[in-house]
């Protein structure tokens, strides 16, 4: 039932969202399909997220996670209160703040993502003007899922945190995009309506090829990605995002904090608009 959910998902790209069971009341619908989470991992559950997942205490910032780069210095938004953004409908909080997942001393806005995620795919323009958009007293972070692995999310997840680690993530993060969904050398599909089988799913061998363009050595990419310091940023960032109450990708997190999605927004300019809005009021301390 997943398989054929998360194929669904893949295949009705320009149809229908998926079912996102926390956020979907009085929204719009979003441009593209969020891919939805099981209820726990590791994957084979339900589709639909357990709620307490939100309460679910996250560690700490670990030392061994890379920031991603500081967001241009935009001038920053006063913040006003003038009802249209309302807890609850347009945008979530996270009861208890949870961990951020860089260890940056900014206000944090972190994308919940997949490469394998078609609906992160479609977003993926609207995060880079976000990013461009943010003042300077926000950053920017990336935590990677994995809940589809007949997608290969569990794979692109592990390639990116080693990128990070090896420092081309980055660079890298719109070619990663391209190799899944327009060259199709990182894609899970065999044809426009079928998986590949697991045995045939790209490896990391072949992330490393994409990875090698952007300066690291494909030898030590694969060894860096089975390493110990990667395994632990595998398991954190699987329990990140059960502590953020997240059930569907992409999904924004701001400051371990608040939660929303692009449905939940009302589409991809309010995502942008809302984010900057919940920057400035975690800034005014409201």
């Amino acid at each position: 039932m997943l398989k054929r959910l998360s194929f669904m998902c893949t295949a009705l790209l320009a149809l229908a969202a998926c079912s996102n069971n926390n956020d979907n009341a009085s929204q719009a619908p979003q441009p593209a399909p969020a891919a939805t989470a099981p209820a726990a991992q590791p994957p084979a559950a339900s589709s639909a997220a357990t709620p307490a997942a939100a309460s679910t205490a996250a560690p700490a910032a670990a030392s061994t996670t890379a920031q991603a780069p500081a967001a241009p210095a935009a001038p920053a938004t006063p913040f006003v209160d003038d009802g249209k953004w309302v807890e609850g409908k347009h945008y979530f909080r996270i009861e208890p703040a949870q961990a951020k997942v860089s260890d940056t001393n900014k206000i944090e806005v972190a994308e919940v993502f997949s490469y394998g995620c078609p609906a992160c795919s479609a977003f993926h323009p609207t995060m880079n003007e976000l990013v461009k958009q943010l003042p300077a007293n926000a950053s920017i972070a990336y935590l990677p899922a994995s809940f589809m692995p007949q997608e290969n999310w569990p794979m692109l997840q592990r390639a990116f945190l080693t990128a990070q680690a090896l420092g081309v993530a980055d660079k890298a993060n719109d070619a990663m995009y391209d190799a899944v969904w327009t060259t199709k050398e990182l894609s899970a599909m065999k044809t426009e309506t079928s998986l590949k089988p697991a045995s045939a799913l790209p490896t990391l061998d072949d992330a490393a090829k994409v990875y090698a363009k952007f300066g690291a050595d494909p030898k030590e990419f694969v060894a860096v990605a089975s390493s110990f310091a990667i395994n632990t940023k595998v398991k954190r960032s699987d329990d990140l995002m059960k502590a953020y109450g997240v059930d569907s990708t992409p999904t924004i997190i701001v400051d371990g904090k608040y939660r929303l999605t692009p449905g939940s927004a009302g589409g991809y300019d309010q995502t942008i608009e809302l984010v900057k809005w919940l920057v400035s009021k975690e800034a005014a301390g409201k």
